[in-house]
């Protein structure tokens, strides 16, 4: 029971910190050329639950850039749109169409069938907060 009261907090945290942070980290990023971008902002072991680590990444794609269908088995992950239009669909979810200040969540294991930048003009940024299991696959494409 306590470890599972810690580590909701933790993550309640973290994510709290890093949503009221997003326009700071999105201004300290230098630009990127082509493609998909991604700049590891944090990482960390939380010893007092599990050993889970906790990852922060600023991702970019170019316009109709997207990836193909994957999961990540061992990781809580959520997201936080910073600029444009993120597609996202998340197991027998909908696409959703997410704008600046928007998030979602992809639990361990779900599928995430569609992740692409919306706009064929303009780029993508979020935040992309893990919390995982260091002894499972990051990704596993389908």
């Amino acid at each position: 029971m306590r470890t599972t009261v810690i580590s909701h907090a933790a993550f309640g945290c973290a994510t709290a910190l890093l949503a009221s942070s997003a326009t700071y980290l999105a201004l300290a990023q230098p630009a990127a050329s082509t493609g998909v971008r991604q700049t590891e902002l944090f990482k960390t072991t939380m010893n007092d639950v599990l050993g889970r680590v906790v990852t922060v990444r600023r991702t970019e794609r170019d316009p109709g850039n997207g990836s193909g269908p994957h999961r990540h088995p061992g990781s809580h992950t959520i997201g936080y749109v910073l600029e444009g239009t993120y597609e996202v669909k998340v197991g027998d979810g909908p696409l959703q169409k997410l704008g600046p200040g928007e998030t979602f969540y992809e639990p361990p294991g779900a599928l995430h069938a569609v992740s692409r930048n919306g706009s064929s003009t303009q780029a993508v940024k979020y935040l992309v907060i893990q919390i995982s299991d260091p002894t499972k696959p990051q990704t596993v494409p389908e």
